[in-house]
């Protein structure tokens, strides 16, 4: 099992990040049926007014769970995955994905 983070940056203003939301609400119930998937959840910054907490009020985190690479190489690859990228690049500044394994077996 890997966990994917892509943290998106849009451009600024709420419209923009709103228009990547949306179009994430139109691909995640397909993404769910895909094979591998475990999870796939689009995150923004909760607000929560402590002095610890730093927001980025134009970025998206994507927090996902894959069986393994090839599944999520096969999603990337998906012609939803592809009409999605298409639908949002004029919102979306830069995206940097990371891939984490589990590093301490707690149990």
């Amino acid at each position: 099992m890997i966990t994917v983070i892509a943290d998106i940056r849009t451009r600024p203003g709420q419209h923009h990040r709103q228009a990547v939301l949306d179009a994430f609400a139109g691909i995640i119930p397909t993404v769910l049926q895909e094979a591998g998937c475990h999870g796939y959840t689009p995150l923004v910054d909760n607000n929560a007014g402590v002095e610890f907490q730093t927001c980025v009020p134009d970025a998206i985190t994507m927090l996902e769970h894959w069986e393994s690479i090839e599944h999520l190489q096969a999603h990337i690859a998906t012609p939803h995955m592809q009409a999605w990228s298409a639908e949002v690049k004029e919102h979306v500044l830069e995206t940097r994905i990371r891939i984490l394994e589990v590093a301490v077996n707690n149990g």
